[in-house]
């Protein structure tokens, strides 16, 4: 899509697509980046392989490279996530926030609520169906046992200093947490890269892939070697992340089936899932992104609301409806401390919880940047910031508040104890179990993380496709069949040769480059802003909301 108004393009000679290799096989096309997409392709299935032929030995490895990386560089990925958050406050309050997406005239193509309920889906996934009960009451549970000293090293889990015997605080502080981990720091991960892949599209006119961001530092260089790297480095990161969340959802999913009808727990299970729930996100992928991911995401935010107000309904709701802005003060409160990347004794805490999901966060960014930056033509960079961190955080911010408060409500004052030592994928299913119609919201759970399961391999499969692609947003959908595919088999691999240890330790190890990637994209990012013209004003109009997504000129 042409700019609107002025922009300060880039000019170059390079074209979408001019390095991909373009050729029919049978009643299939292909047309890919010859580079990017075989070697992200061979280092996976290197991965794939060898997990699979030492996968009763390879488990040790898995949580050793885990522990290695989270214990020796924890410092590093919070560091890197404060960085990113501050250089995104940075954006709102400086003058590079009047930066139009588009042009200095262009008009969003969506109207407010229609884009809030995009950042909101967008910020909804398999992630939040399990860690929704199954964090809070986690680090409820650390933190009023408090510390454990060993050798004088403390071996607990409890964030900060925890809370010995008092449940008030303890609970403030899980919340607090939990926030941390679904909040401000892993939006601006996201904002920050949506906003540079928007900038150089759509105002820079070149391909919609990460490469692109690099420009100002690399020039032509970003269409040789470095820019091949740092593509790679993408399609690797995004598959590995997408792998650990299909991992979990397949797991809630198995939990939930033997809850229900007693089907027996274990990986066999769990691979079957995969297997079946892959097939239907090739379907949605056959279908198109209108008929599959678009009426599947109508679907799941429909049910989510649902679970949602039925928890609220018979649940403490007097509790959660005081505890969202306690929660959030909570959070703010304990912000400075929980983000310190040194001077702490929490190792427990930060290493199995926050430095992973900083990890977590980076290697899915290129998925959920890339969709937010496709919908956000026409923002102001400050509208587009300011949105991205506090729609999506508020939206995680209700729904760890609904399920967490409830959870710790039924340990606290209802002794349900057997919460609190169930397994992390049944939590869900035992807080359901405590309230009324169990049976009925234990199924709609299940669908849920189905559904989402779906939409994510689906979506997924487009973004990681466009990257090896070459930054082409209409490639052969036989590409998109492959990638999703290959999705399961990376899942149904690490869960074969580790378990959650071996999608966890993978999304760490992924996760650790591409930081360096986003480090650098920051430098970026700024200079490519203040190459733009910035109008006197911000634009208020809008057009009026349409179904269709903005196209990315080419």
């Amino acid at each position: 899509m042409s700019p609107d108004g002025d922009v300060n393009p880039i000019d170059t000679d390079y074209r979408i697509g001019q390095d991909n290799i373009a050729l029919t096989v049978g009643p299939f096309g292909l047309d890919f980046h010859n580079r990017v997409f075989i070697i992200s392709a061979l280092l996976s299935l290197v991965v794939v392989i060898i997990t699979l032929v030492f996968q009763s030995t390879v488990e040790p490895g898995f949580t050793f490279i885990r522990q290695w990386i989270t214990s020796n560089l924890d410092w590093f990925f919070l560091s890197t996530a404060n960085i990113i958050l501050l250089v995104c406050l940075g954006l709102i309050f400086s003058p590079l926030g009047r930066v139009r997406i588009g042009g200095t005239e262009a008009l969003p193509d969506y109207g407010y609520l229609t884009w809030f309920c995009m950042l909101f889906a967008a910020g909804m996934g398999i992630g939040l169906m399990f860690f929704g009960v199954a964090e809070p009451i986690s680090h409820f549970n650390s933190a009023v046992a408090g510390q454990t000293i060993s050798a004088g090293v403390r071996t607990d889990f409890a964030p900060l200093a925890g809370a010995l015997g008092d449940s008030q605080q303890a609970q403030q502080l899980a919340m607090a947490a939990t926030i941390l981990h679904w909040g401000l720091h892993p939006w601006a991960i996201y904002s920050m890269l949506g906003l540079s892949l928007a900038i150089f599209s759509f105002n820079k006119g070149l391909p919609l892939t990460i490469r692109s961001i690099f420009y100002p530092l690399l020039g032509e260089r970003v269409w040789g070697w470095p820019g091949h790297i740092i593509d790679i480095l993408a399609v690797v990161a995004t598959l590995f992340g997408l792998a650990t969340s299909l991992g979990f959802g397949a797991s809630q999913a198995a939990a939930g089936l033997h809850y229900l009808f007693d089907v027996p727990l274990g990986v066999k299970t769990q691979i079957v899932l995969v297997f079946l729930i892959t097939g239907l996100a090739l379907a949605s992928v056959w279908a198109g992104l209108n008929a599959g991911v678009k009426r599947l995401s109508e679907i799941n935010m429909g049910l989510a609301a649902l679970l949602l107000v039925f928890v609220i309904a018979v649940g403490p709701t007097l509790a959660i409806a005081t505890g969202f802005f306690e929660n959030l003060g909570a959070y703010l409160t304990y912000l400075p401390d929980l983000s310190m990347p040194f001077a702490r004794d929490d190792l427990g805490f930060i290493h199995s919880w926050t430095a992973f999901y900083w990890a977590w966060w980076i290697s899915w960014s290129p998925f959920v940047a890339m969709f937010i930056a496709r919908v956000s033509r026409g923002r102001s960079v400050r509208e587009f910031v300011t949105c991205v961190l506090l729609i999506p955080s508020s939206a995680c911010v209700l729904w760890m508040t609904v399920f967490g408060n409830t959870a710790i409500d039924l340990v606290v004052n209802h002794d349900v104890k057997r919460l609190v030592s169930a397994e992390l994928p049944l939590q869900l299913f035992t807080m359901l179990d405590a309230l009324p119609l169990a049976n009925i919201t234990s199924v709609i759970a299940i669908i849920l993380v189905v559904i989402f399961f779906v939409t994510s391999a689906d979506s997924g499969s487009l973004v990681i496709d466009t990257i090896a692609a070459g930054g082409k947003t209409d490639a052969p959908r036989a590409q998109r069949v492959f990638w999703c595919s290959f999705q399961g088999l990376v899942a149904i691999a690490l869960i074969l040769g580790g378990g959650l240890a071996g999608l966890q330790a993978m999304t760490v190890s992924a996760g650790l480059p591409f930081a360096l990637v986003l480090l650098v994209a920051c430098v970026s990012l700024i200079k490519g802003l203040m190459s733009e013209p910035r109008p006197p004003q911000e634009i208020t109009k809008i057009t009026p909301p349409t179904s269709k997504l903005p196209k990315v000129r080419t």
